[in-house]
């Protein structure tokens, strides 16, 4: 009797202790939270190991087409403007110079000259010679674009690849009026090959150009002209724009069919309206603020659809 009355208290102690541990095991689950159910990605930054892999070719190719960037700006637009070129898009150029009317610790390069519409061109000039001097064996091509236009430097290094810098080329948005071979866009910002640069240059020195139109880039049209410096076609193998002189919603938004809006007038190619507008490796869009740059820095370079396959490979339609 005695055994049996020492079984019964050794079960009720299990017991108890098993009543105990569930009891404090439901308090432990209640006063922990419960961990938000997160992505399956690996502990390590995965997406920085990828984006490197990804970027293998565009380095490469950095450091085989060489460009050299100089944005038009002025003294009043360094803080709304163009420290946000610098922090996005400019930092991709093999070289980048900030060409203003003053010298300035931004750094600015002064040229010279005053500031206004009226002084655009002659910025140019003094800009391109300004290169001519100091970095003309620093660089293969000589790209100017504005303090409000946002370049993707790699699709530019791309499309530059298949082309010989010492011929006399320049690229951008070509337009129709005033020069018969045409010239490019301002705001859309063009590039000019190493020979296009000397022979810019020589034909301010020699007196064969002039500054004969407050236009900048109908008189740098022209000069190449006279030149012999070609217009070349900088559209993609499918016939889509790359360089654009205004924003994208400019472009893409599909249309009925209409008369060609003013800020088509003046193209060279026959303009397409809706998604077939642009390139998938679009160059620039002027027009940009500082809002918009930052904005178009993170699709271009960190908005990826995850398992989207590419609808445009250029390797394989060359």
């Amino acid at each position: 009797m005695r055994l049996f009355k020492h079984y019964i208290l050794f079960l009720s102690g299990v017991a108890v202790s098993v009543l105990l541990s569930i009891t404090y095991s439901r308090v432990q689950r209640t006063l922990t939270p419960t961990p938000t159910p997160t992505f399956a990605m690996h502990a390590r930054n995965t997406y920085t190991v990828w984006h490197t892999a990804e970027n293998r070719r565009a380095l490469d190719l950095s450091q085989k087409v060489r460009v050299l960037c100089w944005v038009m700006t002025q003294p009043q637009h360094l803080e709304s403007r163009t420290q946000h070129v610098r922090d996005t898009w400019g930092k991709r150029c093999n070289i980048i110079l900030y060409m203003s009317s003053k010298e300035s610790d931004f750094p600015t390069v002064g040229l010279n000259v005053s500031e206004g519409r009226s002084q655009l061109y002659w910025k140019t000039i003094r800009a391109f010679q300004h290169i001519h001097k100091h970095h003309l064996d620093d660089a293969d091509w000589f790209l100017k674009a504005d303090d409000d236009t946002f370049v993707v430097l790699e699709n530019l290094r791309y499309g530059l690849s298949k082309h010989n810098t010492e011929e006399p080329l320049f690229f951008g948005r070509r337009f129709t009026p005033f020069v018969k071979q045409g010239y490019m866009s301002g705001g859309a910002g063009y590039v000019l090959s190493k020979e296009a640069l000397r022979r810019f240059v020589k034909g301010f020195a020699e007196g064969l150009c002039t500054h004969n139109t407050e236009l900048e880039d109908t008189g740098l049209g022209q000069c190449m002209e006279t030149m012999k410096v070609r217009t070349g076609d900088s559209r993609d193998v499918m016939r889509r724009q790359t360089f654009h002189p205004y924003p994208p919603d400019y472009y893409l938004p599909r249309q009925l069919p209409r008369r060609r809006p003013w800020y088509l007038l003046y193209e060279h190619y026959n303009p397409v309206e809706g998604p077939g507008c642009c390139s998938d490796l679009a160059i620039s869009f002027h027009y940009i603020d500082a809002v918009g740059m930052h904005t178009l820095e993170y699709y271009t370079y960190h908005l990826r659809p995850y398992g989207y396959k590419y609808r445009f490979n250029p390797d394989l339609t060359d």
